[in-house]
């Protein structure tokens, strides 16, 4: 069975209840996903696949589907402790090549850090595949803008989820994924 996913779909959610595992249930509603039996996957984005809005994808699939992931997850029942859960993307121009998806999750992260963290990985994990020579010490806008300048990197972006512990100690989980979707 080849199973390459033509289409997929960024989410993120965030959950809080005072059990951890209901609190991750909460986050998967909240990124409207929790009605699928979800099975990770590594970290490449299929040559020539489209990103579609989320509704669109969601109105793809079917309660109880097997649906293939990857997903970022954190949680904390520390008050007020700030987490996030990021997924990055970088599709190269040559549209019939993979792309890569990074995920990244941390405590004390902002969402803009967390974002551009994770977007940085992808894109330089396609990067490499690519040939594109770059200095890993260089800021996250330095290499963005040599990327560019390659022409080989069409595009790179991220979807990040940050939250706040609880101040009375509840579980908050976030969630971040790119859901794919075989039609």
């Amino acid at each position: 069975m080849l199973v390459v996913p033509k289409k997929s779909f960024l989410t993120k959610g965030v959950g809080r209840h005072k059990e951890y595992l209901s609190s991750f249930e909460l986050a998967l509603r909240s990124a409207g996903i929790a009605r699928f039996n979800l099975v990770p996957v590594s970290s490449i984005f299929p040559p020539k696949c489209k990103l579609i809005s989320r509704n669109a994808g969601l109105q793809m699939l079917y309660d109880g589907q097997i649906v293939f992931c990857v997903m970022s997850r954190n949680s904390t029942n520390e008050p007020n402790r700030l987490i996030s859960s990021s997924i990055g993307l970088a599709i190269p121009q040559d549209r019939r090549m993979y792309g890569y998806l990074s995920e990244h999750h941390a405590y004390g992260q902002t969402e803009k850090k967390a974002g551009e963290y994770a977007e940085d990985l992808a894109a330089g994990m396609l990067a490499t595949t690519l040939g594109i020579e770059f200095d890993v010490e260089k800021s996250y806008d330095e290499k963005k803008e040599l990327w560019k300048i390659s022409g080989k990197i069409y595009r790179t972006m991220n979807i990040t989820q940050s939250a706040e512990g609880d101040k009375n100690g509840l579980w908050t989980s976030v969630i971040t994924a790119c859901i794919f979707v075989n039609e």
